[in-house]
């Protein structure tokens, strides 16, 4: 659209609404000490008449793009996509749009995605975690765009972050097994390379274990990529252990899903012959038969907070650095006290 064509449909808007351009244009940018009435006649001639704003015209003027990148490893977790409709949800007020990529816990691929978005313009971008090749950081640097990132907890100098503390909830959880007698533990974990997240739940698990004298051999320990199947699978192993577990940490719901379903088509009673806990409290959790023990992460809130810091960053704000949220724990019926013949 040239400029001839935009001043002429401003100038429609502005005839239709029986006001000045300039009032028009205060309406479109959202401009401090405009009427509730005034607002109201211009948004009515604007869809009267079907007018869309210039896009590139208005970055120009404002020197913002109006889009908001992140870099997200999967959208199959639904955590993942809580998120990110919470994220798109607040951007939207701050009049941004929200461009996605995925890049399945592959690093290299992640650093491809961020170029990708760099060249088709962003004002800001968002990434899961603080696992990153070095030249995400630098190119964010030296392109001098602001970011955030989200889901860790842990201060890092060189990554302002939204989350919570993923080993403090997974050490409670394995304390709650042990507190119920529980002695033969076993994990079943994400893959932990490139997913600080899924390396801290485990490191959680281990040292609690660790702590109470009866750590996990390795064989106790099962990693799988994401997914019902994949945790079906994991039981399936431990099970053929020559003293398998009586309970099972699992490192995301998912996965706990998949032990859950596959203990129950064995035979196996839950939690009276097995305990079974997950991570995330996905909305299914509450639901299963009988309902999963978790733990509860934050993800609309850091859906929320991540969008109003990194906007905060862009208009040439300092949000705090780091910004820790709670994951309670989330005590259900999928856990109890070991069989008194074990």
């Amino acid at each position: 659209m040239n400029k001839e064509t935009q001043r002429t449909l401003l100038e429609d808007v502005a005839r239709e609404a029986g006001v000045s351009t300039a009032s028009v244009s205060r309406v479109l940018n959202q401009a401090p000490h405009v009427s509730d009435q005034l607002r109201e006649r211009v948004e009515a001639a604007i869809d009267r008449l079907g007018y869309v704003p210039d896009g590139t015209a208005r970055a120009l003027a404002s020197r913002r793009i109006g889009a908001i990148g992140a870099l997200v490893p999967t959208l199959d977790n639904p955590i993942f996509s809580t998120m990110i409709d919470s994220l798109e949800q607040r951007l939207k007020r701050h009049d941004c749009r929200l461009l996605i990529a995925t890049y399945r816990y592959d690093l290299d691929d992640e650093l491809q995605a961020l170029r990708t978005l760099v060249q088709q313009g962003v004002d800001g971008v968002i990434l899961i975690g603080h696992d990153h090749r070095p030249a995400v950081h630098a190119l964010l640097e030296r392109r001098r765009l602001p970011f955030q990132t989200c889901w860790n907890g842990e201060d890092a100098p060189e990554w302002p972050s939204i989350g919570f503390d993923n080993a403090a909830p997974a050490h409670r959880l394995a304390d709650h097994l042990l507190t119920l007698g529980h002695r033969r533990l076993a994990v079943v974990s994400a893959p932990t390379e490139g997913n600080d997240r899924a390396r801290a739940r485990l490191e959680g698990f281990l040292q609690a274990a660790q702590e109470a004298g009866c750590a996990l051999p390795p064989e106790r320990i099962i990693t799988v990529n994401y997914g019902i199947a994949e945790g079906a699978q994991a039981f399936e192993i431990l099970m053929e252990l020559e003293a398998p577990p009586t309970a099972i940490l699992c490192g995301n719901d998912t996965l706990a899903f998949g032990v859950m379903l596959a203990a129950q088509r064995a035979g196996m009673r839950v939690p009276e012959t097995l305990s079974i806990t997950g991570f995330d409290d996905l909305p299914q959790a509450r639901f299963m038969s009988p309902p999963l023990t978790t733990v509860a992460v934050p993800a609309s809130e850091i859906g929320r907070q991540v969008a109003d810091a990194l906007i905060a960053c862009i208009g040439g704000e300092t949000p705090p650095h780091r910004r820790l949220l709670e994951a309670p724990l989330v005590l259900r019926d999928s856990t109890g006290p070991v069989a008194a013949v074990d």
